[in-house]
């Protein structure tokens, strides 16, 4: 059943609005956090960085994107993601301020994590509002597109990072950062609405008010949760990460070939979430839901990931470009936002995209150091770079292969949307 409480349907143009003021705090929240990818080659070198380090400096990030995600959660159903989202993009500029002025491994750690828990709230906040504001087609499409303004932010930290560390070097463009976060900040204060939080849903149990206890019980919520945290997040670790390194350590890239490929890698995803707004509305009008797209869809990138670990340094020329692909195939788990909030009460959502999310970071903050310290161990057990390289891809391929299963396996009761 679809659940209608608490819904307070914006007029179009004040949607729109709302819509792109929370899409320029979430363009620059991935631009912070793709940025690592870019950096990687000159961090490595200033700091010192080895390949195990290098995964924990970028998993830092959503580590401290995940502390934040239950109180994030109980915070937004209760105060609205206007309030919330302000106070926590404060965080961020700390965050941003703090990079620029890290000396040290520690401290740039430390910074990379206020980062992600400032940031934690760019795209659950404008979830958790759209869950009420928007109907369920156009909740679907703005999530999509939500997703598209990410990649706008991958794009922005591939290319464009790179030709102007030469001109204001990596420090500077943190403080940069610090400075569009103020101006969203501005912008969100100024045209978000203000939350109405007296509505009291009726149809969750008094005891389970104010908790999560409704969400981790749910089945469908078990039911998504793997492949969240090994497709899903393990999607945003290679997209934010593991992509670069592999062109350049596996195929020979240089760093700017390898920042070109990035940037065509972003730009692809810009390009497919921008498509699955457009088809989304067309395919809930005829039933076709999330879990049969998740179904039939998430099988092509274990086919892809299985060729580029296969193929290894052989196809060095076309490696941005198969990559592109691996993660083109991989945005149909996109599909599993909207349609956790749309399991769910308006008075929930945000806990439940909360709760979701968080598996999904932990996702992300495992794969992608978890990568890096498979790569470590299997060259301490004698293999070559290139091969350690595969063999780690390969456990991370095989353990998204057991989340899908998982997936099939599960059944659960939905809306189907």
């Amino acid at each position: 059943m679809r659940h209608s409480q608490t819904l307070t349907i914006l007029p179009r143009r004040e949607a729109v609005i709302v819509f792109l003021v929370f899409a320029f705090a979430y363009f620059l929240s991935a631009l912070i956090r793709a940025i690592t990818a870019t950096l990687a080659p000159t961090l490595s070198q200033e700091f010192g960085l080895s390949a195990s380090d290098l995964g924990l400096l970028a998993g830092g990030y959503f580590l401290g994107f995940s502390v934040t995600q239950l109180p994030l959660g109980t915070w937004l159903d209760r105060h609205g993601p206007r309030k919330v989202i302000l106070y926590f993009l404060g965080i961020a500029v700390l965050g941003s301020l703090a990079s620029s002025f890290s000396t040290s491994f520690p401290g740039l750690l430390a910074a990379r994590m206020l980062c992600g828990a400032g940031v934690s709230a760019c795209l659950m906040a404008p979830l958790t509002g759209y869950r009420r504001w928007f109907d369920a087609s156009t909740l679907m499409r703005a999530t999509s597109w939500m997703m598209m303004t990410g990649s706008m932010g991958m794009v922005a930290s591939t290319l464009p990072v790179q030709w102007l560390m030469p001109v204001t070097g990596w420090r500077a463009l943190f403080a940069g950062l610090a400075a569009l976060l103020l101006l969203a900040m501005a912008m969100i204060a100024w045209q978000v609405p203000k939350w109405n939080s007296s509505t009291r849903d009726s149809s969750i149990p008094t005891q389970t008010q104010g908790t999560y206890a409704e969400v981790w019980k749910h089945p469908y919520f078990r039911k998504m949760a793997p492949i969240g945290f090994f497709c899903y997040g393990g999607l945003v670790a290679i997209q934010t990460l593991w992509a670069a390194p592999w062109m350049i350590k596996v195929t020979g890239y240089s760093a700017v070939q390898a920042a070109t490929g990035m940037f065509w890698i972003n730009v692809a995803m810009l390009c497919t979430f921008w498509i699955w707004g457009i088809i989304n509305p067309w395919l809930v009008k005829r039933g076709l839901h999330a879990d049969q797209l998740i179904t039939y869809g998430l099988p092509l990138s274990f086919i892809l990931l299985a060729f580029i670990v296969g193929a290894g340094s052989s196809l060095s020329n076309s490696s941005g470009a198969l990559w592109a692909l691996y993660c083109m195939s991989c945005t149909v788990i996109a599909l599993t936002l909207p349609a956790v909030s749309m399991a769910f009460t308006p008075a929930l959502a945000g806990r439940a995209l909360s709760a979701y999310n968080l598996v999904v970071f932990a996702g992300i903050f495992a794969v992608q150091w978890g990568i890096g310290l498979a790569i470590d161990g299997f060259q301490a057990l004698g293999f070559p770079e290139i091969r350690a390289f595969q063999a780690a891809m390969s456990v991370f391929l095989l353990s998204t292969v057991a989340s899908y299963i998982h997936f099939l396996t599960t059944k659960s009761h939905n809306q189907r949307i």
